[in-house]
């Protein structure tokens, strides 16, 4: 096989594990929207049980408090894949207008230093879910409504890693358009 032959079926594996990974943190984003509807409808089912029957659905509460991690970690990848993570981008924008390659340096700097913040927040969830896992935490209160917390932190887990891989992806391509300016 030529280096050329190589070259291009590198090309064509790692579009199909970018395609694979995209699938996924769009599958997690759609997850996230579909939880939310889901939490619309409970909570309107209890508002509807309090005020017409005098029975409040009991552990609502607690669950849109863990529901709204879950949902915000699970869209936090595909919002930066797609451009809508909260950014300021007016310098960017004119840098990029006037000098593309130092805006390329600023993009790489940029999203280097989320995977980094990523990989620190990671870093720190990881031994908070061990402690969840195996300490049996929970979220309620005993007797009326409780509910562990490590498959929410095991969500967070997860989409921390897709997110921080996410900014890895974005440095990698503006790294890849700054050499080929070269």
């Amino acid at each position: 096989m030529s280096a050329k032959d190589f070259k291009a079926e590198a090309e064509v594996s790692e579009s199909l594990l970018l395609r694979t990974f995209k699938i996924v943190i769009s599958g997690m984003n759609a997850a996230g929207s579909c939880w939310i509807v889901l939490l619309m409808l409970l909570i309107n089912a209890e508002a509807i049980s309090r005020s017409a029957f005098n029975q409040p659905i009991i552990g609502v509460i607690e669950m849109i408090e863990i529901s709204v991690i879950g949902i915000v970690f699970l869209q936090l990848a595909d919002s930066l894949r797609r451009g809508v993570f909260i950014r300021s981008d007016g310098l960017y924008n004119q840098v990029k207008s006037r000098k593309p390659g130092v805006a390329h340096v600023m993009a790489i700097t940029t999203y280097s230093l989320g995977a980094i913040f990523m990989a620190l927040i990671l870093w720190g969830c990881i031994p908070y879910f061990l402690s969840a896992w195996t300490n049996d935490w929970y979220v309620g209160v005993e007797g009326m409504f409780t509910a562990p917390k490590w498959p929410i932190v095991l969500i967070v887990n997860i989409a921390i890693f897709m997110t921080m891989t996410q900014f890895l992806i974005m440095s990698g391509a503006h790294c890849r358009q700054l050499i080929a300016r070269k």
